[in-house]
């Protein structure tokens, strides 16, 4: 008898079973479909494609459109050593290593983005200036013909305690196909004398970014800038070119600038001399 009964309950077993498992899969199927599909908008984010023509969010020193994804991050280093190119004959240009054994402004920066086109970062120099910074972007070139973003800054000496030298203004972007992209950004910069205000006649500085990145192979990039200003205008116009070349996530880029620099105030206040031309470099690596 206890065969049978054992028997009997294999058999109905056998025969509820499947239907239980078939039940509970299709209770299951609309959440693993909606999980798979929230996960395939996610992985869509097209500001997580790598663009051809802008392949990072500077040029050289001037901010680009590009936009950082919504919580995703990149890091760059920037480096400009303190020898001018010019300065004695080739044989102590050479014995200087090109200006590899002179010190260097050195600048380490990080950028996040924050929400679907907003991003926000810190950037600080060896001499202790500290940038924040921010760009929204307003406009995108698929859509409206143009890229366009609103940025600002502010910088602070001595580790952000003295001499503040705010910035507002716009970055205008057209893409040339695949083959690179051209800015031209206007910004008005205030505080950019950093003399004491009852000595100084002027200071603010209004200056036009501009920018161009032109692809030359696949990876292989030139850059360039030059960056006019009105008002308070000490030194020379800031000027800088370079060869980048794209690995993966990574930017690595060599450029010659005549002044050193990298932050929106310092560039607002030129450059060193138009002789005066100095080797540098800039690293940089998207997280995404």
């Amino acid at each position: 008898m206890t065969v049978f009964r054992t028997v009997g309950l294999l058999l109905a077993l056998s025969i509820i079973a499947p239907r239980l498992a078939a039940a509970q899969a299709s209770t299951e199927a609309p959440a693993n479909s909606a999980n798979t599909a929230a996960q395939a908008a996610k992985d869509d984010d097209p500001d997580r494609d790598f663009n051809r023509s802008q392949p990072d969010f500077v040029v050289v020193n001037l901010p680009t459109t590009l936009r950082v994804p919504k919580f995703k991050s990149a890091f760059r280093v920037t480096h400009r050593f303190g020898r001018p190119l010019g300065q004695g004959d080739f044989g102590d240009l050479a014995g200087d290593l090109f200006g590899l054994d002179s010190g260097a402004r050195i600048g380490l920066e990080y950028r996040f983005g924050l929400m679907r086109g907003l991003q926000v970062g810190l950037h600080r120099t060896n001499d202790k200036t500290i940038e924040f910074f921010t760009e929204y972007s307003l406009l995108q070139q698929a859509d409206h013909g143009v890229g366009l973003g609103v940025i600002a800054s502010i910088d602070g000496t001595n580790n952000f305690r003295d001499s503040y030298t705010p910035m507002i203004g716009v970055a205008i972007s057209r893409e040339l196909g695949r083959h690179g992209a051209v800015y031209v950004e206007p910004m008005w910069v205030n505080n950019s004398n950093l003399l004491p205000s009852e000595i100084v006649d002027e200071n603010d500085t209004f200056m036009v970014g501009l920018g161009a990145r032109v692809r030359v192979r696949p990876t292989v990039y030139i850059v360039g800038e030059f960056v006019p200003r009105t008002g308070n205008t000490p030194g020379v116009n800031h000027g800088t070119f370079g060869l980048e070349k794209v690995v993966g996530g990574h930017t690595f880029q060599v450029n010659f600038s005549n002044g050193f620099g990298t932050t929106m105030g310092q560039l607002s206040r030129g450059g060193t001399g138009s002789d005066d031309w100095y080797l540098g470099f800039n690293i940089s690596r998207k997280f995404f």
